[in-house]
Protein backbone atom coordinates (compact mmCIF):
# COMPACT_ATOMS: atom_id res chain seq x y z
CA UNK A 1 0.00 0.00 0.00
CA UNK A 2 3.09 2.36 -0.27
CA UNK A 3 2.45 3.71 -3.71
CA UNK A 4 -1.45 4.37 -2.70
CA UNK A 5 -0.50 7.87 -1.36
CA UNK A 6 1.24 9.06 -4.59
CA UNK A 7 -1.89 7.06 -6.50
CA UNK A 8 -4.30 8.99 -4.95
CA UNK A 9 -2.28 12.08 -5.20
CA UNK A 10 -1.71 11.96 -9.35
CA UNK A 11 -5.29 11.03 -9.90
CA UNK A 12 -6.57 14.24 -8.29
CA UNK A 13 -4.00 15.92 -10.12
CA UNK A 14 -4.79 14.27 -13.49
CA UNK A 15 -8.54 15.69 -13.52
CA UNK A 16 -7.12 19.40 -13.53
CA UNK A 17 -4.24 18.73 -15.63
CA UNK A 18 -3.21 15.22 -16.93
CA UNK A 19 -0.76 16.22 -19.36
CA UNK A 20 1.39 18.20 -16.27
CA UNK A 21 1.01 15.04 -14.12
CA UNK A 22 2.75 12.78 -17.10
CA UNK A 23 5.08 15.70 -17.81
CA UNK A 24 5.97 16.22 -14.52
CA UNK A 25 6.49 12.48 -13.15
CA UNK A 26 8.66 11.30 -16.46
CA UNK A 27 10.93 14.09 -15.99
CA UNK A 28 11.12 13.16 -11.83
CA UNK A 29 11.84 9.58 -13.10
CA UNK A 30 14.13 10.57 -15.76
CA UNK A 31 16.41 13.29 -14.04
CA UNK A 32 16.79 10.02 -11.22
CA UNK A 33 14.66 12.34 -8.31
CA UNK A 34 12.27 9.07 -7.45
CA UNK A 35 12.46 5.30 -8.39
CA UNK A 36 8.81 5.35 -8.43
CA UNK A 37 7.92 6.18 -12.01
CA UNK A 38 7.71 3.31 -14.65
CA UNK A 39 10.09 3.92 -17.77
CA UNK A 40 6.81 4.11 -20.23
CA UNK A 41 6.50 7.60 -18.62
CA UNK A 42 10.09 8.64 -18.86
CA UNK A 43 10.67 8.01 -22.62
CA UNK A 44 11.17 11.33 -24.68
CA UNK A 45 8.47 10.52 -26.86
CA UNK A 46 6.04 10.51 -24.39
CA UNK A 47 7.46 13.62 -22.67
CA UNK A 48 7.58 15.74 -25.96
CA UNK A 49 3.74 14.77 -26.44
CA UNK A 50 3.29 15.62 -22.86
CA UNK A 51 4.64 18.94 -23.04
CA UNK A 52 3.06 20.00 -26.03
CA UNK A 53 -0.20 19.11 -25.41
CA UNK A 54 0.45 20.85 -21.91
CA UNK A 55 0.87 24.00 -23.32
CA UNK A 56 -2.07 23.48 -25.18
CA UNK A 57 -3.96 23.27 -22.26
CA UNK A 58 -2.23 26.40 -20.75
CA UNK A 59 -3.49 28.44 -23.65
CA UNK A 60 -6.90 26.92 -24.09
CA UNK A 61 -7.80 26.55 -20.09
CA UNK A 62 -7.57 30.20 -19.78
CA UNK A 63 -9.77 31.73 -22.57
CA UNK A 64 -13.33 31.95 -21.64
CA UNK A 65 -15.78 29.43 -23.08
CA UNK A 66 -12.54 27.88 -25.09
CA UNK A 67 -12.08 26.07 -21.52
CA UNK A 68 -15.32 24.67 -21.06
CA UNK A 69 -15.38 23.15 -24.66
CA UNK A 70 -11.85 21.33 -23.63
CA UNK A 71 -13.27 20.69 -20.56
CA UNK A 72 -16.08 18.78 -22.05
CA UNK A 73 -13.39 17.17 -24.72
CA UNK A 74 -11.64 16.10 -21.71
CA UNK A 75 -14.39 14.53 -19.60
CA UNK A 76 -13.03 10.82 -20.83
CA UNK A 77 -9.15 11.76 -21.29
CA UNK A 78 -8.65 13.03 -17.95
CA UNK A 79 -9.86 10.25 -15.85
CA UNK A 80 -8.43 7.81 -18.45
CA UNK A 81 -5.10 9.06 -17.82
CA UNK A 82 -5.40 9.35 -13.89
CA UNK A 83 -6.88 5.56 -13.82
CA UNK A 84 -3.33 4.58 -16.43
CA UNK A 85 -0.72 6.35 -14.87
CA UNK A 86 -1.98 4.99 -11.07
CA UNK A 87 -1.79 1.54 -12.39
CA UNK A 88 1.43 2.00 -13.81
CA UNK A 89 2.55 3.56 -10.73
CA UNK A 90 1.09 0.31 -8.73
CA UNK A 91 2.80 -1.75 -11.32
CA UNK A 92 6.29 -0.75 -10.61
CA UNK A 93 5.96 -0.59 -7.10
CA UNK A 94 4.27 -3.73 -6.84
CA UNK A 95 2.75 -2.79 -3.59
CA UNK A 96 -0.56 -2.33 -4.93
CA UNK A 97 -2.86 -4.44 -7.25
CA UNK A 98 -2.94 -2.30 -10.75
CA UNK A 99 -6.67 -2.88 -10.93
CA UNK A 100 -7.23 -1.25 -7.71
CA UNK A 101 -5.03 1.65 -8.26
CA UNK A 102 -6.79 2.38 -12.00
CA UNK A 103 -9.89 2.03 -10.18
CA UNK A 104 -8.71 4.99 -7.62
CA UNK A 105 -6.59 7.16 -9.85
CA UNK A 106 -9.59 7.23 -12.46
CA UNK A 107 -12.52 7.66 -10.02
CA UNK A 108 -10.19 10.56 -7.66
CA UNK A 109 -9.21 12.25 -11.32
CA UNK A 110 -12.72 12.17 -12.08
CA UNK A 111 -14.41 13.99 -9.12
CA UNK A 112 -11.42 16.21 -9.64
CA UNK A 113 -12.13 17.18 -13.35
CA UNK A 114 -15.83 17.33 -12.46
CA UNK A 115 -15.25 19.80 -9.84
CA UNK A 116 -12.90 21.86 -12.34
CA UNK A 117 -15.35 22.02 -15.21
CA UNK A 118 -18.40 23.49 -13.01
CA UNK A 119 -16.13 25.78 -11.61
CA UNK A 120 -14.74 27.09 -14.91
CA UNK A 121 -18.91 26.81 -15.72
CA UNK A 122 -19.47 29.29 -12.47
CA UNK A 123 -16.39 31.99 -13.26
CA UNK A 124 -17.26 32.04 -17.48
CA UNK A 125 -20.42 33.79 -15.99
CA UNK A 126 -18.19 36.32 -15.30
CA UNK A 127 -17.93 38.72 -18.30
CA UNK A 128 -14.03 39.66 -17.54
CA UNK A 129 -11.60 37.28 -18.61
CA UNK A 130 -8.81 38.20 -15.59
CA UNK A 131 -10.61 36.08 -12.97
CA UNK A 132 -10.55 32.97 -15.50
CA UNK A 133 -6.65 33.39 -16.12
CA UNK A 134 -5.86 34.03 -12.63
CA UNK A 135 -7.76 30.28 -11.46
CA UNK A 136 -5.70 28.74 -14.81
CA UNK A 137 -2.37 29.48 -13.65
CA UNK A 138 -3.34 28.94 -9.92
CA UNK A 139 -4.39 25.32 -10.88
CA UNK A 140 -1.31 24.70 -12.97
CA UNK A 141 0.95 26.12 -9.82
CA UNK A 142 -1.09 23.70 -7.94
CA UNK A 143 -0.98 20.71 -9.77
CA UNK A 144 2.72 21.37 -10.03
CA UNK A 145 3.94 21.85 -6.36
CA UNK A 146 1.57 19.00 -4.81
CA UNK A 147 2.94 16.71 -7.26
CA UNK A 148 6.54 18.09 -6.45
CA UNK A 149 5.52 17.64 -2.68
CA UNK A 150 4.30 14.43 -2.87
CA UNK A 151 8.09 13.04 -4.21
CA UNK A 152 9.37 14.12 -0.54
CA UNK A 153 6.17 13.26 1.44
CA UNK A 154 3.61 11.59 -0.18
CA UNK A 155 1.19 10.81 2.68
CA UNK A 156 1.30 14.78 3.46
CA UNK A 157 0.05 15.64 -0.14
CA UNK A 158 -2.49 12.62 -0.25
CA UNK A 159 -3.98 14.83 2.83
CA UNK A 160 -3.57 17.74 0.94
CA UNK A 161 -5.15 16.70 -2.36
CA UNK A 162 -8.37 15.15 -0.27
CA UNK A 163 -8.78 18.02 1.69
CA UNK A 164 -8.61 19.92 -1.85
CA UNK A 165 -10.98 17.68 -3.18
CA UNK A 166 -13.32 17.68 -0.64
CA UNK A 167 -13.22 21.93 -0.70
CA UNK A 168 -13.86 21.97 -4.47
CA UNK A 169 -16.99 19.96 -3.90
CA UNK A 170 -18.34 22.00 -1.29
CA UNK A 171 -17.40 24.65 -3.83
CA UNK A 172 -19.37 23.32 -6.79
CA UNK A 173 -22.65 22.79 -4.74
CA UNK A 174 -22.08 26.28 -3.44
CA UNK A 175 -22.12 27.32 -7.12
CA UNK A 176 -24.88 25.07 -8.69
CA UNK A 177 -27.22 27.72 -8.30
CA UNK A 178 -24.96 30.26 -10.63
CA UNK A 179 -24.25 27.79 -13.01
CA UNK A 180 -27.58 26.29 -13.69
CA UNK A 181 -28.05 30.32 -14.10
CA UNK A 182 -25.19 30.11 -17.08
CA UNK A 183 -26.75 26.99 -18.70
CA UNK A 184 -30.06 28.97 -19.14
CA UNK A 185 -28.65 32.09 -20.55
CA UNK A 186 -26.54 29.76 -22.84
CA UNK A 187 -29.42 27.93 -24.01
CA UNK A 188 -31.57 30.87 -24.98
CA UNK A 189 -28.65 32.80 -26.93
CA UNK A 190 -28.25 29.42 -29.28
CA UNK A 191 -31.88 29.60 -29.00
CA UNK A 192 -32.63 32.90 -30.65
CA UNK A 193 -29.51 32.69 -32.97
CA UNK A 194 -31.17 29.67 -34.34
CA UNK A 195 -34.51 31.99 -34.60
CA UNK A 196 -32.85 34.75 -36.05
CA UNK A 197 -30.97 32.24 -38.97
CA UNK A 198 -34.56 30.69 -39.44
CA UNK A 199 -36.13 33.96 -40.08
CA UNK A 200 -33.06 35.07 -42.32
CA UNK A 201 -31.66 37.13 -40.35
CA UNK A 202 -32.79 40.44 -37.96
CA UNK A 203 -35.64 42.32 -39.75
CA UNK A 204 -34.31 45.78 -41.88
CA UNK A 205 -34.32 48.78 -39.83
CA UNK A 206 -36.60 50.83 -41.93
CA UNK A 207 -36.36 53.98 -39.22
CA UNK A 208 -34.30 56.17 -41.65
CA UNK A 209 -34.69 56.46 -44.65
CA UNK A 210 -37.21 53.78 -45.89
CA UNK A 211 -40.54 52.54 -45.38
CA UNK A 212 -41.72 54.56 -48.17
Amino acid sequence: MSVLPLVFTSGWASGINAYAVVLLLGFFGATGLTDEVPESLQRTDVLIAAGVLFLCEAVADKIPYVDNVWDSIHTVIRPVAGAVVAALLAGESGSLPELAAGAVGGSTALMSHLVKAGTRMAVNTSPEPFSNIALSTAEDLGVAGIITFAMFHPVAAAVIAAVLLALGVWLLIFLASRIRRFRRRRAQRREERRLAAAEGGPPADRSVGGGR
